[in-house]
């Protein structure tokens, strides 16, 4: 069945065709007039998904940046990665303290969770201060990276996190948060943010979140491009290099 923006975009290119035809076709283009005037959410529908392509074929234009930086985007042995064996990639830059990150987290969960096939990398990129950082420094440590997801969850549903909650979620992941604070001090760390900054910088990202599917640079929390995108990529069979499965 063809999808309202399908049709849409079909009535649109006959009512153009129409008019280079006989009058006798007047009736089709009026009957065309009559259905988008009595459905104009097909005409929004169709539009969105017009401006939709258009920002990701701009999405695109990052592709020779993200080929440059594809190993350290994708294989730093270093971040969070859920379904590591998948054969596609998605990587996130995100803080924790970021309202829009937090409003596109449960999204990403999905994402992950409905795709078994992709390897979901978490890039920590706190920019909204000490507590971000903090956050950040916890969930690279390994204590925080074997609880990945559920304080990822935890601490992006939490509207007013600061580290006391910090340390509340931390105990009900069953971690110590004392344990958790000393490793997360560890300079190991603060390098491995050092490095994501930089990374950040090269791919010229201001904001959070940000996502890298393939070869798209996505600015900002929208998931729809994101999956489509994604849906792309697959079509695409743009596989993880090494990919076995």
């Amino acid at each position: 069945m063809k999808t309202p923006a399908l049709l849409a975009a079909g009535l649109l290119a006959a009512f153009a065709l129409s008019g280079c035809q006989k009058t006798e076709d007047a009736a089709f283009g009026a009957k065309v007039r009559a259905y988008l005037l009595e459905h104009p959410e097909v005409i929004e529908e169709a539009v969105t998904k017009l401006r939709q392509n258009q920002m990701l074929e701009q999405a695109k234009s990052a592709a020779p940046t993200i080929g440059r930086l594809r190993q350290q985007l994708e294989n730093d042995p270093r971040d969070l990665v859920i379904n590591p064996k998948g054969e596609f990639t998605v990587v996130e830059f995100f803080d924790y303290r970021c309202g829009y990150c937090k409003l596109v987290a449960p999204e990403v969960v999905k994402l992950v969770q409905e795709n078994p096939d992709v390897r979901f990398v978490f890039k920590e990129f706190p920019i909204f201060g000490e507590v971000s950082e903090t956050a950040a420094r916890m969930a690279l440590t390994p204590q925080g990276k074997a609880k990945g997801l559920a304080l990822y969850k935890a601490w992006m549903a939490d509207r007013g996190l600061d580290e006391a909650a910090l340390d509340r979620h931390l105990k009900e992941a069953g971690l110590d948060p004392a344990a958790v604070r000393a490793a997360a001090a560890k300079p190991e760390i603060g390098a491995q943010l050092q490095d994501i900054r930089v990374l950040a910088s090269d791919l010229g990202l201001e904001g959070t979140p940000a996502f890298v599917v393939g070869d798209y640079l996505i600015p900002g929390a929208d998931i729809n491009a994101v999956r489509t995108a994604l849906a792309r990529t697959k079509a695409a069979g743009m596989k993880r290099p090494g990919s076995t499965t």
